[in-house]
């Protein structure tokens, strides 16, 4: 079937009924009907029913004969299967659906959802890391999850090993959401089956997948642009060169969404990805506050306990920070000088300063001290 960009902007009215209910499923889980498709269905149509006795004709039209919609017996099935493990069905017509996924070109037609329901009330920031995470990886992601959940804010993240699960740990009392790659009740890891029942009380497990499919490879991806769609910013704490993290960054960038990143050691393969994202303009995190500052100030607005900038500075180009980067070592020699001094001799915003700073010391040029004090490595 052709392939669809945009989402109708007229969506159709939630459904009430059983029976609607599973209209809806047959038309989402019909062979080569993705949601960008079945938005565009049900625009033309006018309704989910009216999407699925026409698909297909549709499909013939666009060269694919003998095309047969899901059957009836599989939607029921999965419905059934629903109620059992405890879910609901959320679809993209309801009140309570995540208002942050309609922005989305592909946003899904519904999700299944376990929990809270008043956890998707909250703003929200993702916050994703390697699996095999360092113990100061791990320890940045209970502080950043802990101390953003304070402010207001919900924690997103994927129920995967290391910082996805430090990031839930940390945030379980506050409400917590886990986007799964799989259906709705397949715990992946199994080790996380106990964290996965615990954030329910306060927090949320949430799924566009079929009910009991056992997540592949392929379904990750998918996955990581429904954590970043839901959240207002992504905080990679640790990531390899080449990780799903990483896609999950250049996928926020896509969506519009801020992209922030906690530095790391250049040796060290975790931190690669990381210090990429900062080289290539992600803002640098070391707390919560770098987080709420970075997001536009109408978002940040009411988060309580962080004091806000009065200025906020634009990103710069890496045209833009040269001179900088020029006055910075300039202004350094051997003997170590105070951050903050060389700060105030810069007549430059810190936040300015700060990602620069790290820049030239990834890049060995610098050397930092004890104390705050920064000096020219030798």
């Amino acid at each position: 079937m052709p392939k669809v960009t945009h989402p109708s902007t007229h969506p159709p009215l939630p459904p009430t009924t059983e029976d609607e209910r599973v209209s809806w499923l047959r038309l989402l889980r019909s062979r080569r009907v993705g949601p960008a498709t079945f938005h565009r269905l049900v625009s033309e149509h006018g309704s989910v029913a009216a999407a699925l006795d026409a698909l297909p004709e549709v499909a013939r039209a666009a060269g694919v004969t003998d095309y047969t919609p899901c059957p009836e017996g599989v939607a029921i099935a999965e419905l059934r299967a629903a109620h059992k493990a405890g879910a609901r069905m959320l679809t993209c017509a309801d009140a309570a659906y995540p208002a942050a996924l309609h922005d989305l070109p592909d946003a899904p037609p519904l999700l299944w959802v376990m929990g809270e329901m008043a956890a998707l009330t909250r703003p929200m920031i993702a916050l994703v890391g390697a699996r095999n995470a360092s113990s100061l990886g791990l320890r940045m992601a209970r502080s950043l999850a802990a101390e953003l959940s304070e402010t207001g804010f919900a924690i997103v993240s994927g129920l995967a090993r290391g910082i996805d699960t430090a990031a839930h740990m940390a945030s379980l009392d506050a409400g917590t959401l886990a986007v799964m790659a799989g259906g709705i009740d397949v715990i992946y890891p199994a080790e996380n089956a106990r964290l996965a029942q615990d954030m329910l009380a306060a927090g949320l497990r949430v799924s566009e997948q079929p009910v009991g499919l056992v997540p592949q490879a392929r379904h990750f991806p998918t996955r990581n642009r429904l954590i970043s769609g839901l959240a207002r910013a992504v905080i990679v704490v640790e990531a390899a060169a080449r990780s799903g993290s990483l896609i999950t960054a250049r996928t926020a960038l896509d969506q519009g969404r801020e992209v922030l990143a906690v530095p790391g050691h250049p040796l060290d393969a975790r931190a690669s990805g990381c210090n990429m994202l900062i080289r290539d303009g992600a803002a640098l995190v070391r707390n919560a506050a770098d987080v709420i500052e970075a997001l536009p100030r109408e978002e940040a607005a009411g988060q309580a306990g962080i004091p806000l900038p009065d200025l906020r500075t634009p990103s710069r180009t890496l045209r833009e920070t040269t001179p900088l980067h020029g006055e910075i070592l300039a202004r350094l020699g051997p003997s170590p000088l105070a951050e903050d001094q060389l700060i105030r001799d810069l007549a430059t915003p810190a936040q300015a300063v700060a990602p620069i700073l790290v820049a030239l010391e990834l890049d060995g040029r610098i050397t930092r001290h004890p104390g705050g004090l920064v000096s020219l490595s030798v």
